[in-house]
């Protein structure tokens, strides 16, 4: 019997939800443990009663702000985190004979200045936000420039099977102002600078959204990849059982066929020796 490999692959897809739900609903109940502070003036005291040995995870609201904002190039905006990517736009004369377009990255650049979330009672400085779950980048500034095109340059692509169609220029910024939510680990050094960073076991989120915002998406998520995964098991389940019941049927059809085989070539051995006796 030949592998189901399609109802193998549901599956698989459907353990790999049940996967994704289980952990989605663990970082659910992960940030409902977080504590909250009413306003960063209050994370001092809180750090100053909280365990020593323990690490003090928090959520943290307040606006992106710095002393020393970068400011865009392109657009002009002022922020804390800055990417710049440059993409070369082509046509390449692939085996068929045809152009399809592709690109290829020129240049990948990212920036970042200390910065801190400050709510008016206090500042509170991010450490390591860029690997934080939930950071969206607000894109800044798309450009794009066209190739000159000069007959030696022309001629040389069409012989390498290219055809250069321009740069793409692009700027992603974390602009100063933003709101943001920030959910790690609190630190408090020797001269009273209070920093977030990533925790080395816990959540490490940075989000325009507010904790009880990410609390209910990732129930909504942890939801849906949930019922996802009941149907792909469901499908799966069917797709191997057809295919069993499919392979029964067969040998069963197969056995039958030589069954009645067995039985009329007996007829026609008994029917031949009969024949000789009559003769005989």
């Amino acid at each position: 019997m030949l592998v189901p490999w399609g109802g193998v692959g549901c599956c698989l897809s459907a353990a790999a939800l049940y996967l994704l739900g289980r952990s989605s609903g663990r970082d659910a109940e992960v940030l409902r443990s977080v504590a909250r502070t009413g306003s960063l003036k209050d994370l001092a005291a809180i750090l100053d009663t909280a365990s020593k040995v323990l690490p003090l995870v928090v959520a943290v609201s307040g606006r992106v702000s710095s002393d020393t904002p970068l400011i865009c190039q392109q657009s002009g905006m002022r922020g804390v985190i800055v990417e710049e990517t440059a993409e070369q736009h082509f046509l390449k004369h692939n085996d068929a004979g045809s152009w399809i377009q592709d690109s290829a990255v020129m240049l990948s650049v990212s920036k970042e200045v200390p910065w801190y979330l400050d709510d008016g009672t206090g500042r509170v400085y991010v450490v390591g936000a860029r690997s934080a779950a939930g950071l969206i980048l607000t894109v800044a500034s798309e450009v794009f420039e066209e190739s000159g095109r000069t007959l030696v340059r022309g001629t040389l692509d069409y012989l390498q099977g290219l055809k250069m169609l321009g740069v793409k220029r692009t700027e992603r910024v974390l602009p100063t102002g933003t709101s943001l939510t920030v959910v790690g680990e609190a630190i408090k050094d020797d001269v009273g600078t209070i920093r977030i960073q990533r925790p080395h076991k816990g959540p490490f989120y940075a989000s325009p959204k507010s904790i009880d915002q990410l609390i209910l998406n990732l129930g909504k998520w942890a939801k849906l990849y949930q019922l996802a995964s009941m149907g792909f098991a469901a499908f799966g389940v069917f797709l191997l059982a057809k295919r069993a019941l499919d392979h029964f049927l067969q040998r069963k059809r197969q056995r039958e066929f030589h069954k009645k085989a067995r039985a009329a070539a007996a007829q026609r051995q008994a029917r031949d020796a009969e024949g000789d006796f009559l003769i005989d």
